[in-house]
């Protein structure tokens, strides 16, 4: 779902036309974009893969991800249904981890924690930290420019009363970027981070595995997230890679076991 900005209408249906030109040349798949009736600035743009491996080489793709970069200048994008993906169990997440499921791409699940409790730390840990295992897909980050989304994320931060915008962007193991800002409330303790709406937006759109995310703030000073968002961070994203900037450059970029580098999860329990 697609929400075009207004007076942007025309750029965004030449970047349509030019994104079908490139699924149709590329064998990846047919494209087709529809209005909807109600929303004039609305559509819906639907992809039809030519398979498993068409769709992901069409995600790893340069030129189509600069058309990506594009379209967030101009439009909100909202996943509502996620298409074609190769049936991995490391890339799948049941949605049961805290009430006693396996997780295949976790070292072996709360079973085996029980079956173990009297062994050799190290031998239980298999010395290697799940979250730099098979669950992270891509070696690397994409082309994405993730800190430009995460700075137009930050213009609709709801900052009324601390007045510090800050603005993040997600970005999806299968190149879907979601984005997120700060909104407070007046009894301050509801506020919640640019950072959390950003992964819960995605969870709620069906995606489980990320590979980065991007923060943005109005300051000289790099601003890391809180200690709340490096935990649910950690908790769906793993070992993110956390690139951090302010409205014209960036600051840098860390690991985030390395902010947070005594997690609690649910290997503790």
């Amino acid at each position: 779902m697609v929400d075009v900005a207004e007076g942007r209408e025309a750029e965004f249906h030449d970047l349509s036309k030019a994104f079908q030109t490139i699924l149709e040349r590329k064998g990846y798949g047919l494209f087709g974009m529809f209005r909807d009736e109600a929303v004039p600035t609305r559509y819906y743009a639907v992809r039809q893969w030519a398979g498993v491996t068409a769709a992901e080489t069409c995600h790893g793709d340069v030129e189509v991800q600069g058309l990506t970069s594009k379209l967030y200048t101009m439009a909100r994008v909202t996943h509502v249904v996620n298409g074609v993906r190769r049936p991995d169990p490391l890339r799948l997440m049941l949605d049961d981890r805290r009430t006693g499921g396996v997780e295949p791409d976790r070292r072996t699940g709360f079973d085996r924690r029980v079956a173990d409790r009297e062994g050799p730390e190290g031998e239980r840990r298999n010395h290697r930290d799940r979250r730099l295992g098979p669950r992270r897909l891509r070696a690397s980050a994409g082309d994405v420019d993730l800190v430009s989304a995460a700075r137009r994320a930050r213009e609709h931060a709801d900052a009324a009363f601390s007045r510090f915008k800050v603005g993040a962007a997600l970005e999806t193991a299968d190149g879907a970027v979601i984005t997120g800002c700060n909104i407070e409330n007046a009894t301050y303790g509801l506020t919640i981070c640019a950072e959390r709406v950003a992964i819960f937006k995605a969870l709620s759109e069906g995606h489980r595995a990320f590979t980065r995310i991007a923060i943005v703030v109005d300051s000289e000073r790099p601003t890391p997230p809180c200690g709340a968002c490096r935990q649910v961070l950690w908790e769906f994203g793993g070992d993110l890679e956390v690139q951090l900037a302010n409205l014209s450059q960036e600051k840098g970029t860390h690991r985030l076991k390395d902010l947070l580098p005594l997690p609690f999860d649910a290997r503790l329990l």
